[in-house]
């Protein structure tokens, strides 16, 4: 399986935990970006930011706000992405599966650039960043339940560059 793929599907498998321990909003393997214990990880590594640090937050349906949790995992990953100054990050913006697809191009569009924003005033360089939204074209879940288009509401930070990726 291929980096991406694997990314993507640890990515759902860090929704799915987050949703199922009360972190809606929170996003991530960790909620507020809490430290499990990592184990064997390389702090350095890819692995270590998808489930240390957590690679996705969630929105409010309709929204393109970042609340509180968000925030703090946004922040985590600035701290993170400031110490390894060669890696570069695509930041993906996310639907659920309700209303047009062009209406969801458009929010995944806002969601992504709202993390985006909040990166570069936290001091991370606009240069390491670009944005990409896939509206309702990606779904971590295919559904028709509130909990499930939850999941995917969402942003997730690909990390790229330097060594360490695996």
């Amino acid at each position: 399986m291929g980096l991406r793929k694997t990314g993507l599907a640890l990515a759902a498998v860090l929704a799915l935990g987050a949703c199922q321990n009360g972190g809606i909003f929170g996003g991530g393997a960790n909620g507020a970006g809490q430290t499990p214990s990592s184990g064997n990880i390389e702090e350095s590594s890819l692995a270590y930011f998808n489930t240390t640090i957590g690679d996705t937050v969630l929105f409010v349906v309709n929204e393109a706000t970042l609340g509180d949790a968000a925030k703090a995992i946004l922040d985590a990953q600035v701290a993170w992405l400031n110490q390894y100054p060669d890696r570069t990050i695509t930041i993906e913006g996310h639907a659920d599966e309700q209303g047009t697809r062009e209406y969801n191009l458009a929010l995944g569009a806002r969601r992504a650039a709202a993390v985006r924003n909040y990166m570069v005033s936290a001091g991370l360089l606009e240069t390491r960043l670009s944005i990409v939204s896939y509206g309702k074209e990606r779904p971590l879940a295919v559904c028709s339940t509130e909990a499930c288009w939850a999941k995917n509401r969402r942003s997730v930070t690909v990390v790229a560059g330097g060594i360490g990726n695996v």
